[in-house]
C-alpha cells in the first residue's frame, strides 16, 4: 500500500453470517507482502447464534459451485461431518396445470444437484476456522455506530466506544444492513406482497432425497430435503402466501397446520405427521444502485436480496466474496491500494449483471406462475411438459443452476 498511515486492519468485515463468515476465511488466508491480511470480522449478535446443536429453519440449498467455495475456505470436511443433506433430484409442478418438470442427478452423471445445509452449520464450522486465523479478530458481539471515511482509510466506531479503521470496509450484514445506510448507498426496493413461512416438517413418506416445488397461484411451495442421521422423513419448508393467508395459517394449531400443508403439498411425501416452530417474514426484493464506494463494498444480502424461490441468496452472495478475494489478489499482487474505487469497480462490474440476472429470472417465475388467466396456465402447462421432454436442454439449464 502506498499510504504513510497504516489503518488498525486490511480488511474490516461487519456481518458474520455465512457470506461474511466466509469471507473472512478467504480474506484470512491472503498474503499481503510476506503476511497474511489483517481482518476483523464483527458481528452483532450473541455468539449462541453460531451454535449447530439446536436444528436451524433456516436453510440453503448449497450449490456445487459453492461448495467448492466452502471447501476452500477449509470448512467442507467439517460440514459434513456435521449435518449435510445432498439432495439428487428435483421435482417442480404446477398447481394449475399437468405441468410437471423433474430433474435428475444421474443425468448429468453427477451424484448429486446440490446440498441442502442449516445456516447455522455452515456458520459454526466457518467460525471454527476463523478461530484458528490468528490474524482474524472477532468482534462480538458489537455493532457499528457510525463510519467515516477519511481518504486513508475508513474509521468504524463500535457501540463499545471503541474506534478501529480499516483500508476496506465490507458489509456483509443482510438485508437491513448498517454498512449500507452509514454511506448512504442508494437502493431499488419493492414487496412482493407475501410473507414466506418457514419450518422443519416430519412426513409419513421418506422425502427420497428430492427437492419438491409446487406453483400455487397464492405462491410458491418448497419441501426440501433433510437427512438426519439417516432420518429421511424430515423436510424443511418454504411456504410463500399473501400476507392475510401467512397470518392465518401462522395462528393454526401444529395439527391443522400440518392438514393444511399435507393438502398444499398434493400429499407428495404424504400426510405432514408434525411440524417444529414457525417462522414468517415479508418477502423483500432490493438491490443497491452500487456495490461500491472508495473503500467500502457491499456484498449478499447487503447488496442484494432475491425471492427465496429457488434458494439462490447465498449461492450469489458466495459469488460475490468469490470475486471480490479475486480482486483483492490482483491488487496485492500489483502492489495497488485494495480500497481503491477501481480495483472494488471491477468487482461490481463481474456481479452486478450476474445478480441482476437472477433477480430478474425470479421475478420471471413467480409472476408466470401467478397469472391465472387460461392462456397463461396452458402455455405453462406445454412450456414445462415440452422442456421435461428435451434432456439436453433441460440438462443445460440444471447445470447451470449448478454453477457448473
Amino acid at each position: 500500500m502506498h499510504s504513510v498511515f497504516e489503518p488498525d486492519y486490511d480488511v474490516i468485515i461487519v456481518g458474520a453470517g455465512p457470506v461474511g463468515a466466509a469471507a473472512a476465511c478467504l480474506l484470512g488466508s491472503t498474503n499481503k507482502a510476506t503476511e497474511r491480511l489483517k481482518i476483523a470480522l464483527i458481528e452483532a449478535n450473541p455468539t449462541e447464534q453460531f451454535s449447530a446443536d439446536n436444528f436451524d429453519p433456516r436453510v440453503a440449498a448449497v450449490t456445487e459451485k459453492s461448495r467448492l467455495l466452502l471447501d476452500r475456505c477449509g470448512v467442507w470436511d467439517s460440514i459434513m461431518a456435521m449435518r449435510v443433506s445432498p439432495y439428487v433430484a428435483m421435482d417442480v409442478w404446477d398447481a394449475e396445470s399437468t405441468g410437471r418438470i423433474r430433474f435428475d442427478c444421474s443425468d448429468l452423471q453427477q451424484p448429486n444437484l446440490g446440498h441442502i445445509i442449516e445456516s447455522n452449520v455452515m456458520v459454526q464450522a466457518l467460525m471454527d476456522r476463523i478461530n484458528g486465523l490468528d490474524n482474524v479478530d472477532f468482534i462480538c458481539p458489537a455493532s457499528i455506530e457510525r463510519c467515516d471515511n477519511e481518504g486513508e482509510a475508513i474509521t468504524v466506531e463500535l457501540n463499545q466506544g471503541r474506534r478501529i479503521s480499516t483500508a476496506l470496509l465490507i458489509g456483509a450484514d443482510g438485508g437491513r444492513s448498517k454498512v449500507r445506510e452509514c454511506f448512504s448507498f442508494e437502493c431499488k426496493s419493492w414487496t412482493y406482497d407475501h410473507n414466506a413461512i418457514v419450518a422443519t416438517i416430519t412426513t409419513a413418506k421418506p422425502n427420497e432425497q428430492t427437492a419438491w416445488q409446487r406453483f400455487m397461484p397464492t405462491g410458491p411451495l418448497a419441501l426440501l430435503p433433510l437427512n438426519r442421521g439417516g432420518d429421511l422423513c424430515r423436510s424443511s419448508i418454504v411456504w410463500s402466501q399473501i400476507p392475510e393467508s401467512a397470518d392465518t395459517l401462522m395462528q393454526l394449531s401444529d395439527s391443522d397446520f400440518c392438514t393444511e400443508l399435507s393438502r398444499a403439498s398434493e400429499y407428495c411425501l404424504g400426510d405432514v405427521t408434525s411440524v417444529d416452530r414457525r417462522y414468517s417474514f415479508p418477502l423483500t426484493q432490493n438491490h443497491a444502485v452500487d456495490y461500491v464506494l472508495p473503500r467500502v463494498a457491499l456484498v449478499g444480502d447487503a447488496a442484494h436480496t432475491i425471492h427465496p424461490l429457488a434458494g439462490q441468496g447465498v449461492n450469489l452472495g458466495f459469488a460475490d466474496i468469490a470475486v471480490l478475494d479475486q480482486e483483492i489478489v490482483r491488487a496485492l499482487a500489483r502492489n495497488v491500494d485494495i480500497g481503491q474505487l477501481a480495483v472494488l469497480k471491477r468487482y461490481q462490474r463481474q456481479r452486478k449483471p450476474e445478480n441482476l440476472a437472477a433477480m430478474a429470472a425470479m421475478e420471471g417465475f413467480k409472476r408466470l406462475f401467478a397469472a391465472d388467466e387460461l392462456p397463461l396456465r396452458l402455455l405453462r402447462s406445454l412450456g414445462m411438459s415440452q422442456l421435461d421432454r428435451l434432456s439436453p436442454l433441460k440438462n443445460q439449464l440444471i447445470k447451470r443452476a449448478m454453477g457448473l
